[in-house]
């Protein structure tokens, strides 16, 4: 149930994505999405935060096969503490099972008062939400067994093809790995410019590439005192995700993940002025999804762990695109000082801390520079000693 749960998080991204597309006739790129963001401490995080352009946020809740009792603990620890906002009540989309759910008429009032006066929630059951399958992606499902859900996520996965090449679109190895590494509105973009996949991504250097490696705070010791190995790997699934999700949202390249680890690259395959301040808002997202997954993990063992989240490391330079074989573009290597770089400062960096090379600071926009300040010299081992910055979220 709890893969399930996490499958509905990315697919009600897709979703409420291209819905808006296809009823308010905007951009994807121009339809904001964040997952595990922080509703007032970091304690309580919420599951989706839509961001529709001219519109106010919203947020989605997925409890799909929590017993209710629980949604309604869940609604009252996230959403009834929250202040008043300024432009009316906060509309809350709660995403629950009611098949089976006998209880349900008799507590749903209990659950839209769980929120709290200043919460305006909607209810998406089974059959609203398989109706908008159906009129977005043109698939008709009937439930969440196994086989729907492979065919959600095909139908899913064509739409963003076709989306990105056209009647090109053929799912074959290259284009599937660019849908893999780039956002479908990027590639729409890139494919358009170069007329042929090929030309996307080609072997060469590229100047001025931001690098962000981030990994989880502690993870040895959350595995080591974890006795089921599903926790384990449901953690991991939930942060691969919920990091590859934020990367390909904020206009960068998802190269790799390494372990409990996760790379990635701005400004590929063209420079773009903003790229170190696109790779720091991925970062700040990073130490928001390390957070949520380390505080959901800890409420599943016993051992208190000493620290949770996540670290991360960012670097600026130029970088290497390698063909892991001959005349290849779907399969890639990335080489380049900074990506070391960028995994030495993630090591220094505390729990929820954000430390940048100099460089990578220096690139960076007044603004957001001030957010920074400057630390002792770090020795990196075989790389020498680095001048670096920190800053600390929460």
């Amino acid at each position: 149930m709890k893969e399930l749960r996490l499958f509905l998080e990315g697919v009600c991204c897709d979703l409420v994505r291209f819905h808006h597309v296809h009823t308010d006739r905007v951009a994807p790129e121009a339809v904001r999405i964040r997952q595990e963001v922080p509703l007032g401490d970091r304690e309580a995080f919420a599951d989706i935060v839509v961001e529709p352009p001219g519109g106010a946020p919203y947020y989605v809740e997925i409890k799909y096969g929590h017993a209710t009792d629980r949604i309604v603990r869940i609604l009252e620890r996230k959403y009834a503490p929250l202040a008043p906002p300024a432009d009316g009540p906060r509309r809350v989309i709660l995403v629950v099972d009611l098949e089976g759910r006998t209880d349900w008429s008799a507590n749903v009032e209990r659950v839209r008062s769980a929120a709290g006066p200043n919460v305006a929630l909607e209810i998406w059951d089974e059959p609203r939400v398989f109706s908008m399958f159906q009129a977005v992606f043109g698939i008709e499902i009937r439930s969440w067994h196994e086989r729907d859900v492979v065919d959600i996520q095909i139908a899913i996965d064509r739409a963003k093809g076709e989306h990105a090449f056209g009647q090109d679109f053929r799912n074959d190895p290259l284009q599937s790995a660019l849908l893999w590494h780039f956002s479908y509105w990027e590639l729409k973009r890139l494919y358009a410019e170069a007329g042929v996949a090929r030309k996307i991504l080609p072997p060469g250097l590229y100047r001025n590439v931001a690098v962000v490696f981030a990994d989880l705070s502690s993870f040895s010791s959350f595995v080591r005192d974890t006795r089921d190995d599903t926790v384990v790997r449901s953690a991991l699934t939930s942060f691969y995700a919920k990091t590859r999700d934020q990367v390909l949202g904020t206009g960068g390249m998802m190269y790799q993940f390494l372990g409990d680890g996760v790379l990635a690259l701005f400004g590929l395959p063209e420079a773009r002025d903003d790229s170190a301040e696109a790779a720091l808002a991925c970062a700040k997202a990073f130490v928001d999804i390390g957070a949520s997954v380390s505080l959901d993990w800890q409420r599943q063992i016993d051992h208190v762990q000493r620290a949770g989240g996540a670290h991360v490391g960012l670097a600026l330079g130029d970088l290497n695109i390698v063909s892991l074989r001959p005349f290849s573009r779907a399969h890639i290597s990335a080489i380049a000082d900074s990506v070391n770089t960028a995994a030495r400062l993630s090591s220094a960096a505390g729990t929820n801390e954000i430390v940048a090379s100099n460089l990578f600071f220096r690139a960076l926009p007044d603004g957001r520079q001030s957010e920074f300040t400057e630390m002792p010299p770090i020795d990196a081992r075989n790389i020498g000693t680095l001048r670096a910055w920190r800053t600390v979220m929460g």
